[in-house]
C-alpha cells in the first residue's frame, strides 16, 4: 500500500527533481518542483519521500468536486449550458423571404432560432463523447469523428450569433480518445 502524502510534504521525483506537494486532486498530487514548476503527478508514481506530512481528513476540496461534477454532467447529460446571444441580435427577428412572390415571408425571433442552434451544438457534443466512450475500434471512431468535424465546420456560419467566441462552432475540433 502506498503512503498518502499531505500538503507540504517534500519529495524527490526521478525526472523532475525536488518538489513540495501543494494540493491533492482526485487524479494525483499537485507538486511544485524547484526546476520544473507545477506538475500533477499520479498517486502511484514512484517518489522518494524527503519529509512526509500527514494528509488532512478532507482530501478533496469542494471546488474539485464541483469541477468534476460539472464536467461529468456536461459530458453525459443532455443538458444545455446557458449560451448568451450576441448583444446586437437581442430582440431581433430572422426574416425568411421566399423567392416566389405568391408566398408570404416567415418571421422567427432570433433568440428562438439561436436556442435551436445551441441545442444542436450540444447534442453534437454528446454524440461526440458517446463515440469516444464507445467500444468501436479506433478507425471507426476516427471516421465518425470526421463527419462530426465537418458538421461543426458547416455550422460556423452561425458563429456571428454567439456572444462569446469560445462557445462557437469550430470545424477543426477532433477529440478522439483512443
Amino acid at each position: 500500500m502506498t503512503t498518502l502524502l499531505g500538503i507540504g510534504s517534500r519529495i524527490c521525483h526521478a525526472e523532475f527533481g525536488n518538489g513540495v506537494v501543494i494540493n491533492l486532486k482526485s487524479t494525483g498530487y499537485t507538486i511544485t518542483f524547484l526546476e520544473e514548476g507545477v506538475k500533477v503527478i499520479r498517486f502511484d508514481t514512484p517518489l522518494a519521500i524527503v519529509e512526509a506530512i500527514e494528509p488532512d481528513g478532507d482530501l478533496v476540496s469542494l471546488f474539485d468536486v464541483e469541477q468534476t461534477m460539472t464536467r461529468i454532467l456536461q459530458r453525459w447529460a443532455d443538458q444545455t449550458e446557458l449560451v448568451p446571444l450576441g448583444d446586437k441580435w437581442k430582440g431581433g427577428t430572422l426574416i425568411l423571404k421566399p423567392g416566389r412572390a405568391d408566398l408570404s415571408q416567415k418571421e422567427i425571433p432570433i433568440d428562438a432560432f439561436f436556442h435551436k442552434i445551441v441545442l444542436m451544438r450540444d447534442r453534437l457534443r454528446v454524440l461526440e463523447q458517446r463515440i469516444n466512450a464507445s467500444l468501436l475500434d479506433d478507425e471507426e471512431k476516427v471516421n465518425l469523428q470526421q463527419y462530426i468535424t465537418r458538421i461543426y465546420g458547416s455550422m460556423t456560419s452561425f458563429n456571428l450569433l454567439f456572444k462569446q467566441a469560445h462557445q462557437q462552432f469550430s470545424g477543426e475540433k477532433t477529440t478522439v480518445n483512443a
